[in-house]
């Protein structure tokens, strides 16, 4: 190995935590954080006869990585074009209704009892049997048919009618 070579892996060897450290304060991700490191060193690498002979190479490999990220930093600036138009919606649905009718029927099976409220999701959101619902709260098929009406009369007196088709679709019918 030549003389340079083996300074160039001493100082590497040496200064590569130090400059992963900065790396990470500079970028925020380790992953980043190394990749900035090796394009540093190998610049580095590239300079060391220069800078071996009367430079600081630490000093050059930091400066190198604030120059990256700078650089980085620029290139992400995509500028945002807006195509025109926007297209419209091909189901027709309205989604912001959608999502008042789940809010409304999720505060509504809140104040549901917790062996109705576990009832009516694996029976209605889960898809469970009856009988694989009535197994995993372990009561009787019958007490879980009583849980389920129950529940399901205090949802629909809880829920506004436009809320109960739309959030349910069609569970309560």
């Amino acid at each position: 190995m030549e003389p340079d070579e083996h300074d160039f892996e001493a100082f590497y060897r040496a200064r590569t935590p130090a400059l992963l450290r900065t790396a990470y304060l500079l970028t925020g991700d380790r992953h980043l954080a190394e990749d900035l490191v090796q394009d540093a060193l190998a610049r580095t690498h590239r300079a060391w006869r220069r800078l071996r002979d009367g430079g600081n190479p630490e000093a050059y490999a930091r400066q190198v990585m604030y120059h990256l990220q700078v650089s980085r930093w620029r290139r992400r600036r995509v500028p945002e074009s807006l195509p025109g138009d926007l297209p419209e919606r091909r189901d027709g649905r309205d989604h912001a209704t959608d999502a008042t009718s789940r809010l409304a029927l999720r505060q509504a099976l809140l104040t549901l009892p917790a062996r109705q409220r576990a009832a009516v999701v694996l029976r209605y959101f889960e898809d469970r049997s009856e009988a694989e619902a009535a197994e995993l709260l372990g009561c009787r098929v019958g007490t879980l048919k009583s849980h389920l009406a129950r529940g399901l009369a205090a949802l629909r007196r809880a829920l506004p009618d436009d809320h109960a088709g739309t959030a349910t679709e069609g569970m309560f019918r």
